[in-house]
């Protein structure tokens, strides 16, 4: 019975090596001598300097570039003292990178144009001739400060995607698993990109962890993604970020799921329901192995295995011209088929079991064991909503159970008496129950159709789905 890890925690020894790793500083000033004594300064220090001579390369290096600190003179042009060229160019990197630490500096110092400069973004500003110790210790606080905000920034993300409860078990005993289990065990410890199938609430999740957890990632981020329940507006900015300014709700920097997932693994559940229109953008991505926040036009290279899931049938979506082939291909280099509970069950009292134990203890309820008639009626029902309807009903019948034994009645499943009963005898919620699982049925589990058939949009009815486990 596998388990799968931590997949949220945070790997605090990747943020030292990353820490570690010699800064990146770019210097940009018109004079050879003042930037060749910024690198004869700097690098025995441990820094790496980069050398442009203008503004436009300046503009140029950091929107293709990540840097720790920019450092800048504020005069370009022979005879000119104003600082005009210097604080337009600051301006321009800011809008660029407003995270990189910008310092400023001339040989034309004076109180007006520093003030100007620290209002325009610049987080320092010294004056030429330096002193070296000074410029040193300005430039070595703002690497690490802008290291130390820019690890806070991805734990802050990290964490507001992981779960308050602990991450599933991975339960599988039937015979009809074992095929599930060998791929498993074969391809976990890889890199490769997995497709994961199967009906809805199959455990497709929980086969992605367990892969996630057998492979070098797993002291990594595992970031679960449902790019089926996205609204199309919102998908480049949840998936690849965005910068302040993008457009009108966005008021900072935001970090997207792949740059979250860097170093790591991204799991993209409902991928069959993906627009066509995001299709090629995730295309691109994953043949690229870059993604470019929303209103930033500087490419990021990420390092992430791709998990994807579907209850769709994917090759017959491509045949209908629903779903690229091409971005097909770069998702299954391996498939993983998990059958339906129907299929497999021998794990059924073993499931109902676990879930007994975690939610009597959840609700401290002194609910132990099951009827016989109970575990018979469990191994004997359909459950078209696969393992998930199966914890939703243990769940439930622990909260209803009067004893210590879990009885039928307790169950309330859905037997074909309780389905034939008049509508007017059934509550609402019951009713719009039967009524998402007769959609779902109609359109063979395809959510972007029921939902229109139902007149709500994909989100609602996958709020829905995980409210009466489908």
């Amino acid at each position: 019975m596998p388990t799968t890890a931590k997949s949220g925690e945070v790997d605090l020894t990747a943020f030292r090596r990353e820490s570690s790793a010699p800064a990146r500083i770019l210097a940009a000033d018109d004079q050879e001598h003042i930037l060749e004594a910024l690198d004869f300064l700097l690098r025995p220090e441990g820094y790496r300097v980069d050398k442009v001579r203008s503004p436009e390369k300046v503009a140029e290096a950091v929107g293709s570039n990540s840097y720790d600190a920019v450092l800048i003179d504020l005069n370009y042009t022979r005879d000119t003292t104003s600082g005009q060229e210097g604080l337009d160019l600051l301006s321009q990197i800011v809008s660029l990178d407003a995270t990189v630490p910008v310092i400023v500096m001339t040989a034309w110092a004076n109180v007006e144009l520093a003030v100007e400069a620290m209002r325009r973004g610049a987080r320092d500003f010294i004056q030429k001739p330096w002193e070296n110790e000074r410029l040193i210790s300005i430039i070595r606080t703002q690497v690490e400060l802008h290291r130390a905000l820019q690890r806070a920034a991805r734990l802050e993300a990290e964490n507001r995607l992981l779960r308050a409860e602990g991450r599933p078990d991975f339960i599988a005993s039937a015979p009809s698993m074992q095929a599930v289990m060998d791929t498993i065990s074969r391809v976990g410890p890889s890199d490769a990109n997995v497709l994961i199938t199967g009906e809805h609430g199959t455990g497709k999740e929980v086969v992605a962890q367990t892969l996630h957890a057998l492979s070098p990632r797993a002291s990594r981020a595992l970031v679960a993604v449902n790019t089926g329940a996205i609204p199309d507006g919102v998908f480049e900015s949840e998936l690849f970020g965005h910068v302040k300014g993008a457009f009108t709700d966005a008021r900072t920097d935001r970090i997207g799921r792949f740059e979250l997932a860097d170093g790591g693994t991204i799991f993209l559940d409902e991928i069959g329901n993906v627009p066509l229109r995001q299709q090629a953008k995730l295309l691109r991505v994953l043949e690229s192995g870059e993604i470019e926040r929303v209103g930033s036009s500087r490419p990021r290279k990420v390092n992430v295995r791709v998990l994807s899931a579907t209850n769709t049938d994917l090759p017959a979506a491509c045949a209908s011209g629903q779903f690229r082939e091409d971005l097909l291909f770069r998702l299954n280099t391996v498939e993983i088929h998990v059958p339906p509970l129907r299929e497999r069950r021998e794990d059924i009292p073993v499931l109902a079991a676990h879930f007994l134990g975690r939610y009597a203890a959840r609700y401290r309820r002194p609910v132990q064991s099951f009827d016989p008639a109970a575990l018979l009626a469990l191994k004997q029902y359909s459950w078209p909503g696969n393992v998930r309807e199966l914890e939703h009903t243990i769940e439930r019948a622990v909260l209803m159970c009067r004893t210590g034994e879990i009885q039928p009645a307790d169950l309330s499943l859905n037997s074909p008496r309780v389905q034939s009963q008049n509508m007017e005898e059934l509550s609402l919620e019951a009713v719009e129950a039967v009524l998402v699982r007769k959609a779902l049925q109609r359109f063979q589990g395809n959510v972007s159709q029921a939902a229109e058939a139902l007149g709500l949009s994909r989100g609602a009815l996958y709020r829905r789905m995980e409210k009466y486990g489908v």
